[in-house]
């Protein structure tokens, strides 16, 4: 969710800081501040309400000099969105600063305490409570900084990545993490701190991922230290990133979400390298290599996942049983961790995350881990969180994603899950070799078909003007396209704010047609596959009652093109490849649809990218 970015070096770290944010407003934010430790050794907290440009035209007239500081890009938890609740938060004596990203469970009960000890209190935020209660720790026992933080969060419970700054020690920037992302950039002679690596990458491909309870000791021209709330103290482990500069800037689109959608044949051509033969007749995921018994043996799968990531799973539980004979249940991971759910020794969890960092999804797995189920992740995010706690599992190598609604990242896992159920099967013995050579050929030219749809794109964006008036839309397909029609109608409610609902057409009989009317859309999947006919005859229910069809459609379909309002072409593929294909237009079409009704479409309102807390 919030944004943390830190500097301690020889720079100036305000511009770093700066644009350490703008790399992460994708992550979605309410607030932005900086803190900064100036070479007299003033240490000044700058915050406002807003994006980031109101930071730094709040800041025009401040002294931004100093070569040690942290920023925050705050996305709303405790207390409403306002300069006050932003972060950096002081100290009482303001000889601290603290950001932080994650929710602190028991801050009432702190606050409560250190209220009745006299300290008052400048906000309504949960984070303000950790730095009051560092300072007064530290006071009370007089303590230096590491030891005081240390105390303080064998007290706390919750989730955080936090960075502080104390003025006392000006080259000093303590962080910590607990179930949520943190990442140390080392440079030469500097350090940098951000919630992912897109702030750092710029100056070093050399990080270190913080594990939990980790505690980073920050010093100029020292070398990192890393210890834990006991003291113990941990060797870093150095890695290098595999992010260039260019995969996180817009590249001349006017969006990072239009620059996604066509990034994807690229995407998901490295997605399957050396994975899917140059012959293109046979599948090879080391995963399942390595961990043939416990994937084969196993009873069933559960998949655990969120928004767009469970749209994806609910395409992989159809490819699973349909290729491996392996029943298949997917889970909301923020319901799955609540309901005391049966979970077996053998069974696998497929945890699929974009960020690796998704907060109920990470619980779920935790859960699953405990009751003695062998877990595999799917994940966008190297060096995540998914990643490091799954037994095993396979990234998706689509490259950053920055647009907080999904588009790549969902093509990309529908992909893994995909190769995952064609490796699964051919191993099991449960998918004809005739079927299995078929699939994995057409899979290979699915980049190609996908170069074919984005050349709709001005059509999409014409198409897309009419229907700005609209106020609600009905998604309708059938089988390996309902949860493409699910996935449409996420992406035109996350950036247009319109209202839309995705359902298996043949329910709309059981309810929604009611709301057909001459002012409704309906997007109707309705490719030539084993349900077209069923299809068909949803669509002339609809035409009956006034609504308006925009079908998507097999090249050269004239029946369905004489009944629909509009009609978008695709090229054909294998059904259970559609959704690779039928879910680049829904992509276009909510895109374009938000740009018309002037919305802000990498950033929409109230939504986070990376969704680390419940």
């Amino acid at each position: 969710m919030c944004g943390i970015v830190g500097y301690i070096g020889t720079r100036d770290a305000y511009p770093i800081l700066i644009k350490g944010l703008q790399r992460l407003e994708y992550r979605g934010y309410d607030s932005a501040g900086v803190a900064l430790i100036h070479d007299n050794g003033r240490l000044d907290v700058f915050k406002t309400k807003g994006k980031v440009c109101n930071l730094t035209d709040y800041c025009n007239d401040k002294d931004i000099s100093g070569s040690v500081g942290i920023a925050h890009t705050r996305w709303a938890t405790h207390g409403e969105p306002s300069s006050r609740n932003a972060h950096p938060h002081y100290s009482e004596s303001q000889n601290l600063a603290i950001i932080h990203n994650g929710i602190i469970e028991n801050y009432a009960d702190l606050k409560q305490k250190l209220q009745k000890k006299g300290i008052q209190f400048r906000s309504d935020t949960d984070t303000e409570v950790i730095v009051q209660f560092v300072e007064y720790v530290q006071k009370k026992k007089n303590l230096d900084l590491l030891t005081a933080v240390q105390l303080v969060l064998h007290e706390v419970i919750g989730a955080y990545a936090i960075a502080l700054l104390d003025k006392n020690h000006p080259d000093m920037l303590i962080a910590a993490k607990k179930q949520s992302p943190l990442v140390v950039g080392i440079g030469d002679g500097e350090f940098f701190i951000g919630s992912d690596a897109s702030p750092i990458v710029e100056y070093t491909d050399k990080v270190v991922y913080l594990e939990d309870g980790n505690i980073a000791v920050i010093k100029k021209d020292e070398a990192l230290k890393i210890v834990n709330i006991y003291n113990t103290v941990f060797s870093p482990e150095i890695k290098t990133v595999d992010i260039s500069l260019g995969q996180i800037e817009k590249g001349g689109y006017p969006h990072f979400m239009l620059k996604e959608i066509f990034e994807q044949p690229d995407c998901l051509t490295n997605c399957m390298r050396g994975r899917v033969n140059t012959e293109a007749d046979h599948v090879t995921l080391s995963a399942v290599i390595d961990y043939k018994e416990q994937l084969l043996n196993a009873p069933r799968f559960i998949i655990v996942a969120c928004g767009t990531s469970w749209h994806a799973g609910l395409i992989g539980k159809q490819m699973i049983e349909n290729l491996c004979r392996i029943p298949v249940e997917v889970e909301y991971a923020s319901e799955f961790r609540y309901r005391n759910p049966v979970i077996n020794k053998g069974d696998v969890v497929i945890a699929i995350s974009q960020s690796g960092e998704t907060a109920d999804t990470l619980a779920a797995v935790e859960l699953a881990k405990r009751h003695g189920a062998f877990i595999y992740g799917i994940c966008n995010a190297v060096g995540s969180s998914i990643p490091r706690t799954t037994h095993t599992g396979s990234y998706i190598h689509v490259g950053p994603e920055i647009g907080v609604a999904s588009t790549k990242a969902f093509t990309g896992q529908v992909t893994v899950l995909t190769m995952l159920a064609l490796a699964l099967g051919k191993e099991r013995g449960t998918v004809k070799e005739e079927e299995y050579l078929q699939i994995v050929k057409e899979l290979s030219l699915i980049p190609q078909k996908m170069e074919e749809v984005l050349k709709l794109n001005d059509q999409i964006a014409a198409l897309s003007r009419i229907f700005t008036y609209a106020r609600n839309f009905l998604y309708l397909g059938r089988g390996f396209s309902y949860p493409v029609a699910l996935e449409g109608a996420l992406k035109l409610k996350e950036i247009s704010y319109i209202h839309a609902e995705g359902y298996p057409a043949a329910e709309m009989k059981h309810g929604p047609i009611a709301l057909i009317d001459s002012d409704m859309p309906v997007v109707v999947v309705a490719t030539h596959n084993a349900m077209y006919e069923k299809v068909l005859s949803n669509i002339q229910e609809i035409k009956a009652r006034q609504g308006k069809v925009i079908a998507l459609v097999s090249k050269g379909d004239e029946t369905i093109a004489s009944i629909a309002d509009e009609v978008i072409e695709l090229p054909d593929t294998l059904e259970c490849l559609e959704p690779l294909i039928a879910t680049i237009p829904l992509q276009m079409l909510a895109y374009h649809i938000a740009v018309c009704k002037g919305k802000n479409v990498d950033q929409p309102r109230n939504l986070a990218k990376s969704v680390t807390v419940e």
